[in-house]
């Protein structure tokens, strides 16, 4: 059998689709996008592999197929498919969070974060938020969940960073490197800023993910409360210096050190009178 006989067979095994027209072999990833394996070495073996758009004449100029890498065995091809697949699902999961495409979201307003592409955010209750990270995980796209409850801090620290780029000089605009720089710090702080985080799972089953985050817009307002009021409950806790007193017999130990210091300087003194008399 031949590289690409062995590559289909392979592929077929795991229930993909694929094609071979003259030295390329075509596997589709979506409707829009497939990978090509172009054979350059029968013996080793070898092929490039490329990533373009389907369905595309390869004389028309918009044509364009991308070398991503080279594989050298039948193992190398099917795992760069699954890749491949795998990062477009994530890529199709994103996309549909960010545009709210699914009716069970209609609610919750997403946006990407700002240093992290596989990120997710959305505003929820009175002052917290749903994250949502989905990524490949050991092959697997995979969305990491958690309900963020955040303190009142976080308000101020948006505050901080308004203030700061208004007192900024106004007839100079902020570079790229210092919006970063800005955005970077106060992002850093945000983290300490958060109160508490409630892990809602992680899903490999993108239909139910939707389902939880439903579920959890609707939850939201409660997870809320019972959070924050968990936090403030520990803020009130007296403090055990208080419980035993400590701060009491600190400062009766320094006034009992004084004295004893006192009674040293006086019989020094006495000393020395004795020693000038003699």
């Amino acid at each position: 059998m031949s590289f690409f006989e062995d590559i289909a067979a392979a592929l077929d095994a795991e229930g993909i689709e694929s094609r071979v027209n003259d030295d390329i072999m075509f596997v589709p990833i979506t409707s829009d996008l497939e990978i090509q394996f172009m054979e350059i070495d029968v013996l080793l073996p070898a092929a490039n592999v490329y990533i373009a758009a389907a369905d595309v004449d390869e004389d028309d100029e918009n044509f364009e197929a991308v070398l991503v890498s080279v594989v050298f065995s039948v193992e190398d091809a099917v795992a760069t498919v699954d890749r491949h697949v795998a990062t477009d699902q994530v890529v199709t999961v994103l996309r549909d969070l960010l545009e709210g495409t699914d009716e069970r979201i209609g609610d919750l307003e997403f946006y990407q974060d700002a240093f992290n592409a596989t990120l997710v955010r959305a505003e929820v209750g009175e002052n917290s938020e749903l994250q949502v990270m989905v990524e490949v995980v050991d092959g697997v796209p995979t969305a990491a969940v958690e309900f963020v409850a955040v303190g009142e801090s976080f308000e101020d620290l948006i505050d901080q960073a308004i203030d700061e780029l208004w007192e900024s000089d106004g007839d100079a605009q902020l570079s790229d490197e210092d919006r970063q720089r800005l955005f970077a710090d106060l992002n850093a702080d945000a983290e300490l800023a958060t109160d508490e985080v409630l892990d809602l799972g992680t899903f490999t089953d993108f239909d139910r993910l939707f389902d939880i985050l439903s579920l959890a817009a609707d939850q939201a307002d409660d997870w809320e409360a019972q959070l924050l009021s968990v936090v403030e409950i520990t803020e009130d806790e007296p403090d055990v210096y208080d419980i035993f007193g400590a701060d009491d017999g600190d400062e009766s130990g320094v006034e009992e050190d004084e004295d004893f210091d006192d009674d040293d300087d006086d019989d020094h003194e006495e000393d020395n009178e004795v020693v000038e008399e003699r």
